[in-house]
């Protein structure tokens, strides 16, 4: 049996955090936030209120418009989206704007797709701002690598399926399949290997985890544009994945055997789909 508690109805439910208590985004500093993978709905009440309170924010390419149009009227928006092979603002030069800016003493949002500490630079960013004499705030995010893929029904940990999980990201800062990697290892690692920003060399790293004994037959599953209406997925095997052309970006792949339960578990469908916020 559950215990109910019962709590007084209020209109407007996000009228009762008006006068929460949440830490403020004081002028100077810089707050590091993850804005989820899709929906707008899917950034944490604290991310949400530091944008409404941020005098610029300087996004990633991954960042919905609708999220962006939440950010208050007077704040400044800046672009320093990086896509792997596409012209993109060098690391060093968005760390320095974000430095500039909190020294010209402006509430600074770095807002960035998924969680900034998962394959989003937000590490070198935050050691930039340590460097610098910058106070700064850590706001995670929902990575797509779990919420994202929950979204297609793919638990990325399953007790009838895997007891552990790797995240790999398909290039490192160069643009090139990731040379510091032990594919070995990686290979045999765990049941689930995630992957990030991998499309464009999957065929490779494909090739490497077969050539380190990983099954041919091992299922494949690629979600693209996760938590939202665009979302789509394709399923293979890492023997045919050299053989896929055209899949839609941004993706995040699963290899391993908890991509069959999107079979029975894929809910974001129809009109689950229409809504904005995910």
């Amino acid at each position: 049996m559950f215990d109910w508690i019962t709590r007084p109805r209020r209109k407007g439910h996000f009228a009762a955090l008006d006068h929460a208590d949440f830490p403020p985004l004081e002028p100077g500093t810089v707050w590091l936030v993850g804005a989820g993978p899709g929906g707008p709905g899917l950034v944490s009440l604290l991310g949400y209120h530091g944008l409404g309170q941020a005098d610029v924010v300087v996004h990633d390419a991954l960042v919905s418009d609708a999220l962006l149009a939440m950010a208050p009227r007077r704040a400044q928006l800046f672009f320093a989206g990086k896509r792997g092979g596409k012209p993109s603002p060098k690391q060093a030069d968005i760390s320095l704007q974000l430095i500039g800016l909190a020294k010209a003493g402006k509430r600074v949002l770095r807002l960035k797709g998924g969680d900034p500490f998962m394959f989003g630079r937000g590490g070198e960013e935050a050691g930039a701002l340590a460097r610098a004499g910058v106070p700064f705030r850590i706001v995670p995010g929902i990575s797509s690598g779990l919420g994202g893929l929950a979204y297609a029904g793919i638990p990325v940990t399953h007790r009838d399926t895997n007891h552990a999980v790797v995240f790999l990201t398909g290039h490192d800062d160069t643009g090139a399949v990731p040379q510091g990697v032990d594919w070995g290892a990686i290979a045999n690692a765990a049941p689930v290997i995630v992957m990030y920003m991998a499309v464009k060399h999957l065929g490779s790293i494909a090739e490497k985890l077969i050539a380190a004994g990983r099954a041919t037959d091992d299922r494949l599953t690629i979600v693209s544009h996760v938590a939202t209406p665009q979302q789509s997925a394709i399923s293979t095997t890492l023997a045919d994945a050299s053989s896929l052309t055209d899949v839609p970006t941004p993706a995040i792949i699963v290899l391993g055997p908890v991509g069959a339960y999107s079979q029975t578990l894929d809910w974001y469908v129809q009109g689950a789909r229409s809504h904005v916020f995910g």
